[in-house]
């Protein structure tokens, strides 16, 4: 197996179209999936693989995915496809724990941009240690070797969490789940959204070095579970993605909902949704949520899994005049869904 080489001067798909439309989709489940299982002879990965982002480079979808071994450690590996569903995958991690706040639980769910100035490849990850979940950083020039650049925000931080039952408390140093907008905003800055009980900003100048808007969360708080579905937590999905000039400066940004249960949905089901996001306004929060999630469990292994009722979203791409969602399946393994270019 030859690995592609992945290097700065790769191109992005050069027949890519912005959407015109808010929300994208409908999106239909590839009906061969999952498209990746976890390798039992594979040590790093044997027992779960789900949790991808992507992005396109050459003529590549390229994919960064969760795995975990039998201990439940987690490392981040490195999978390519020509048609954005029957990939390869390299056989060792490219992003695995070395740091004292990574060890024991590892590097938990990528997700991807490409810096428009440098061409690098920035990933946002968890790193977790048992006991505090913390949002990192890191850049690489070919996908294969990573420069980590430690947790951004303050160990200080206090999240606001809710529990399965529905009651608030509070649940310190733990901040997860950067979505990056790649493009700088009108004040010279880049913004993340983050967050996986409520959503909070951060800021850069470079991609690389980032920080809350504020270190209080009460402060920084973008925006709050609404809807019923979405009523445990509310969670980052992959970077958001740019509509076309004739909408303004509007954003689509896929997001991870969970609920208590109740009307249509089991106790702990999460569902992919959207929301409309207009960058000039950043602070000011979404503009609009769709009426109905993206994408909800149904499938035997999204029902059933390491956790049940489970479909969750790091990464999508547009390729070959398609959109391309991969979803994790109750945390065990990958699927994708599929909609037209509108």
């Amino acid at each position: 197996m030859r690995l592609p080489h992945f290097d700065l001067d790769a191109p992005a798909d050069k027949n890519y179209r912005p959407p015109t439309t808010f929300p994208l989709g409908p999106f239909k489940k590839y009906k061969y999936n999952p498209i990746l299982r976890p390798d039992p002879d594979i040590e790093w990965e044997c027992a779960y693989l789900y949790n991808a982002t992507a992005i396109v480079v050459g003529i590549h979808v390229v994919m960064l995915y969760r795995a975990q071994n039998k201990q439940k450690v987690s490392s981040v590996g490195l999978a390519w496809s020509t048609d954005g569903v029957n990939f390869q995958k390299h056989k060792k991690p490219v992003i695995a724990a070395t740091e004292k706040y990574e060890l024991g639980g590892g590097i938990e769910d990528p997700r991807i941009v490409r810096d428009p100035e440098s061409k690098l490849f920035v990933v946002t990850y968890t790193a977790y240690d048992l006991q505090s979940a913390r949002l990192c950083v890191a850049t690489s020039e070919d996908l294969l070797h990573w420069t980590k650049y430690g947790p951004i925000v303050p160990a200080t931080w206090k999240e606001i969490a809710i529990s399965t039952e529905g009651h608030p408390f509070i649940r310190p140093n733990w901040t997860k789940s950067g979505a990056i907008f790649n493009e700088r905003n009108k004040d010279g800055k880049y913004y993340m959204i983050w967050g996986d009980s409520q959503l909070h900003l951060a800021e850069s100048t470079d991609l690389k070095h980032w920080k809350p808007t504020s270190n209080n969360p009460n402060v920084n708080l973008w925006a709050r579970q609404i809807l019923h579905r979405e009523n445990w937590l509310i969670e980052s999905g992959p970077a958001p993605i740019k509509m076309s000039s004739a909408n303004g400066n509007k954003w689509i940004f896929l997001y991870n909902a969970a609920t208590t249960g109740g009307q249509d949905l089991a106790k702990g089901t999460y569902t992919i949704n959207q929301m409309l996001v207009d960058y000039d306004d950043i602070h000011a929060g979404p503009l609009a949520r769709a009426e109905k999630p993206t994408l909800k469990p149904e499938s035997y292994n999204e029902v059933w899994g390491q956790v049940n009722q489970v479909v969750f979203c790091e990464g999508i791409v547009q390729f070959n005049g398609e959109w391309f969602l991969y979803y994790g399946q109750g945390d065990s393994e990958l699927g994708v869904a599929i909609a037209p270019v509108a």
